[in-house]
């Protein structure tokens, strides 16, 4: 095993148990920071200490400059820049490198966007869908409430367990991105939603299940705790039979939740808290949102904007 393999292989390990971060975190890091082992390897570069690592900023330059012939987004490069600054960090202050070259490599500038949405009659499409009365019918739509109600994450709904849900307060504990926990109010249907699924989620129940599958709130059927992709399958099946004709992904809920709070008058501070967001400049995106509906409005109903009758 090369010097550079080992030094990754060891920040990995210093990320889960000393820093604590997601497995989803820790995964994008590791896979940005073996591309950048693959790039050193096709150019046989090498350099620093133990001749193995190299502290040149130019080489991650160069990196970076492979990514943007590749056509990677910015928002990407951005990440691997991160992963970068982070595995340089680790090893100086492990002392086996003599600065952080990634430090000294200029992020770029990210392309703002628009988050993906759904109009309240959309929403209550997918809330209309009819769900079997069965363990998984029942998981299902308490999953699709939830994701409204709460506005959490994927990866913080298949991380739910059955102690986080307080129905008698109409609250659910959430644990966010580094482990940090937040106490989220869930409306009445979700609960409702929930407290149906607990009845049933028994038969969801497997013999001989691990410690995580039974304190779990949510199973697959194989009595597992169910995972992010078939979480996102159960997302793409009920968005196609709501019949709405768009592509819908988890956390274009999460979008929709903060954007129609944002639009029945709630603050961006108390929406920043129950999204979880470090940064209100982060929460921030959703006003692009309502004045870009506000312009379709405008668009399609002012006389004098083109799109209305005369």
């Amino acid at each position: 095993m090369g010097f550079l393999e080992q030094a990754i292989g060891e920040f990995g390990r210093h990320m889960k148990i000393e820093r604590n971060l997601s497995e989803h975190t820790r995964e994008g890091y590791l896979t940005d920071l073996k591309q950048f082992q693959t790039f050193l390897e096709t150019l046989e570069i090498s350099g620093g200490v133990e001749e193995a690592i190299p502290i040149d900023p130019m080489v991650i330059r160069s990196f970076l400059a492979s990514l943007y012939r590749g056509k990677c987004r910015k928002v990407t490069v951005s990440r691997k820049v991160a992963a970068l600054r982070s595995f340089y960090r680790y090893l100086h202050r492990e002392g086996k490198v003599s600065l952080n070259p990634a430090e000294l490599v200029q992020l770029p500038r990210c392309e703002k966007y628009i988050p993906v949405v759904l109009s309240v009659d959309e929403m209550l499409a997918l809330l209309q869908v009819k769900f079997p009365e069965d363990a998984t019918g029942r998981r299902d739509r308490s999953m699709i409430e939830l994701f409204y109600s709460a506005g959490i994450r994927l990866s913080e709904l298949t991380g739910l367990d059955l102690g986080d849900i307080r129905s008698k307060e109409g609250l659910v504990k959430v644990r966010g991105k580094g482990r940090k926990e937040r106490i989220v109010p869930v409306g009445r249907p979700a609960l409702q939603a929930l407290e149906a699924y607990l009845q049933k989620r028994p038969e969801l129940r497997k013999e001989g299940a691990d410690i995580d599958a039974e304190k779990a709130l949510f199973l697959s059927t194989r009595g597992k705790r169910i995972n992010p992709r078939g979480v996102a399958r159960v997302v793409e099946r009920v968005v196609r039979e709501s019949g709405i004709g768009r592509r819908i992904s988890p956390h274009a809920l999460r979008h929709t939740f903060a954007t129609h709070l944002l639009d029945a008058g709630a603050d961006l501070r108390s929406i920043q808290e129950m999204l979880g967001h470090r940064s209100l400049s982060t929460t921030q995106k959703y006003t692009s949102v309502s004045v870009s509906r506000l312009m379709e409005i405008y668009d399609r109903s002012h006389p004098r904007a083109g799109g209305g009758k005369r």
